[in-house]
């Protein structure tokens, strides 16, 4: 074989060890978030953020070891960037949801987090954790009785209401109804 015959194959060698080598790297970044070591962990993936800016795993890990350092204002962009590509599993794309939406009311960029809550409801519609924290988001919006009816649905959802899902189902869109 010629020189200019074996270049493809030699290419997608070399991808594929870059592959394999940047999903090491991830997976290290991960144990060391998961073992405390936050700090190292950040290091190790804003590197490979800045080596990889179309991973979109690498851009949700990095936003969520920032959220985890408390530097919820950094991690904003690594979330827009995860949530903006392709590749993240659907368990990772609401967990990003939840974390930038999260992040941008504790910022208070409540209208930013409202629109985050709403996209990601779109994708995942009954997620309870989506519609707790965007009742939050709603309550910091001002609009407390939404937030109030669509915490009480969740309630009303969920195993924990015991024999009182149907009462508590109804007061959720009743909330202002008395004797």
């Amino acid at each position: 074989m010629r020189d200019e015959e074996l270049a493809p194959a030699v290419g997608l060698r070399e991808e594929l060890a870059l592959a394999v080598g940047l999903r090491e790297e991830l997976a290290r970044a991960v144990g060391l978030r998961e073992a405390g070591e936050r700090d190292e962990a950040r290091e190790l993936l804003v590197a490979l953020a800045a080596r990889h800016p179309e991973d979109a795993e690498v851009a949700y890990q990095a936003a969520w070891v920032h959220d985890a350092l408390g530097l919820e204002a950094e991690a904003v962009p690594f979330y827009v960037r995860a949530l903006a590509g392709d590749g993240l599993s659907a368990e990772d794309r609401l967990g990003a949801f939840l974390g930038l939406g999260s992040t941008y009311r504790v910022l208070g960029r409540v209208a930013e987090s409202l629109k985050t809550f709403e996209r990601g409801l779109a994708e995942f519609p009954g997620d309870a954790g989506l519609r707790t924290f965007n009742a939050m988001a709603l309550y910091n919006a001002g609009r407390a009785r939404e937030a109030v009816s669509s915490l009480l649905a969740v309630v009303a959802e969920s195993d924990r209401a015991g024999g009182y899902a149907r009462a508590i189902s109804y007061y959720a869109e009743n909330l202002d109804e008395t004797i």
